[in-house]
C-alpha cells in the first residue's frame, strides 16, 4: 500500500497519470512531483507537492529531502525520431543525462530504502526500445538499454542481499495520450495503463511490458531470431508511420 510517493517527471504524460491515480486513493496522503515543467492548472491536485528541477543539473541534493516516501516512480525521459546523422551532439549528452544517468543517480540515493526489509516500491519507465535495435531511435534506444541492464543488475544485488524490494522496469512501446511526441497529455486515455503500472509496482515486480502477449512477444522473438532482419523491419515501419519528420 502506497502512502507517500515521489514521481520524477510527473508534471505530464504517464507520470502525471500515475500521480493522479495515486492521489485518488484515500490511503495516499501526498504525492511529490519533481519536474522541470510546471503542472497545468487543470491537472493540479491538493495532494500534489511540486518541485521544479532540471535533471541535467549537477546537484541532486534535492532528492535527499524525500525521506518519508515509500514509493519512487521515475517517468522522466525524452526521445526524438531521427537518423543518427541528423541529431546534434548536445542531444546525445542530454539524452544520456536525463534518460540514463538521472534515474541511476536518483535510485542510488534511495538504495538504503531498497535494501531494507520494509517494503519500498520503486519503478522506472524504460522502453521496449531498450530491448532491441531501433533505427531512427539509436540514441534513445541506447539510453534505455543502459537503464535496462542497470535495473536487472541491481535487482540481482537486492535479491542476493536478502531484500524483497525490486526496481520495476516498465517497458512499453508508444503510449497514446502522452506528451512524448509533443502531443497533449490526455488522462482519460492513460489512466488504465497508469493503474496497471501501480499494480505491478505494489507487487514489487521487476518487469512489466504492456501489450507483451498481443505485440511484443512476437517482436522480441523475431529480434532474437534475426536482429538484422527485425532492424530492417523496424526501419521501414517507422519510415511509413508518418512520425519521422
Amino acid at each position: 500500500m502506497i502512502n507517500t510517493a515521489l514521481v520524477v517527471g510527473g508534471a505530464n504524460g504517464i507520470g502525471l497519470s500515475i500521480a493522479t491515480e495515486l492521489a485518488k486513493r484515500k490511503e495516499c496522503k501526498r504525492v511529490y512531483i519533481v519536474d522541470k515543467s510546471p503542472i497545468a492548472k487543470e491537472n493540479n491536485n491538493e495532494k500534489f507537492e511540486h518541485y521544479l528541477f532540471d535533471l541535467t543539473s549537477g546537484d541532486y541534493s534535492l532528492f535527499d529531502r524525500f525521506k518519508d516516501v515509500d514509493a519512487l516512480m521515475i517517468t522522466a525521459g525524452f526521445g526524438r525520431l531521427a537518423l543518427f546523422q541528423d541529431v546534434a551532439e548536445s542531444h546525445i549528452s542530454d539524452s544520456f543525462a536525463v534518460n540514463s544517468i538521472a534515474p541511476i543517480r536518483i535510485i542510488h540515493r534511495f538504495m538504503d530504502r531498497l535494501r531494507s526489509k520494509e517494503p519500498f516500491y520503486c519503478g522506472v519507465m524504460v522502453s521496449i526500445a531498450g530491448f532491441m535495435s531501433s533505427p531512427f531511435f539509436a540514441v534513445y534506444g541506447a539510453t534505455k538499454a543502459a537503464l535496462k541492464i542497470f535495473i536487472e543488475s541491481v535487482n540481482i544485488e537486492l535479491e542476493k542481499g536478502g531484500s524483497d524490494n525490486r526496481i520495476l522496469n516498465v517497458s512499453p512501446g508508444s503510449i497514446a495520450g502522452t506528451s512524448f511526441n509533443q502531443a497533449k497529455t490526455d488522462l482519460a486515455v492513460t489512466y488504465p495503463l497508469a493503474q496497471e503500472i501501480i499494480s505491478h509496482l505494489e507487487n514489487r515486480d521487476d518487469l512489466f511490458i504492456p501489450c507483451y502477449e498481443e505485440i511484443f512477444k512476437n517482436v522480441l522473438e523475431r529480434y532474437h531470431a534475426d536482429f538484422r532482419a527485425e532492424g530492417r523491419h523496424s526501419y521501414e515501419y517507422k519510415l511509413n508511420s508518418g512520425r519521422v519528420k
